[in-house]
């Protein structure tokens, strides 16, 4: 299907429109056969959990193939989609077996960088559902973003985040 198709379909299909999972390569700057992995969460104000998101990864949110669709860009590959479901369909249960992980590398002591992230975090309207840990590798925190959808923030040790796959 070529590109001018494609753009069509989407803005033709009001399934697809209204679940807006689908990304055009333009918002993620793919070239012909390529293929990138992102993740999609379903949020009730997609703008809003965007910027929570955006914020939180230093970056700046898009707006992606629909009004309630946007678009996250991670550093290093790929993007977070928030999208609001079809009404059609049923809405997706929180805290599922697939969450965001939110990691960065430890400049000193893990586990103080991790409660300072932590801080961040819920100044910017997400709730602690835990208290962070120290393990071996690192700090670690499961936290709920204002839509209650969970995620995990990590702090790894210098030594650990050597062996981290992005």
């Amino acid at each position: 299907m070529s590109e001018p198709q494609r753009r069509r379909v989407v803005k033709d299909n009001k399934e697809t429109d209204r679940t807006a999972s689908l990304q055009t390569r333009e918002h993620i700057g793919m070239n012909g056969d390529d293929i990138a992995l992102s993740w999609v969460l379903a949020s009730r104000r997609p703008e809003q959990l965007a910027k929570f998101y955006a914020d939180l990864l230093g970056t700046s949110p898009k707006p992606g193939v629909a009004a309630h669709h946007w678009i996250v860009p991670l550093q290093a590959q790929g993007s977070l989609q928030i999208y609001t479901p079809s009404r059609n369909r049923p809405w997706p249960e929180s805290g599922s077996a697939l969450a965001p992980c939110l990691q960065r590398r430890a400049k000193a002591d893990p586990l103080l960088e991790l409660q300072s992230w932590q801080q961040h975090v819920m100044q910017l309207g997400g709730k602690s559902t835990e208290e962070p840990r120290l393990e071996s590798f690192g700090a670690e925190c499961w936290l709920e973003d204002p839509e209650g959808q969970r995620f995990l923030l990590l702090v790894l040790r210098t030594e650990s985040a050597e062996k981290t796959i992005r």
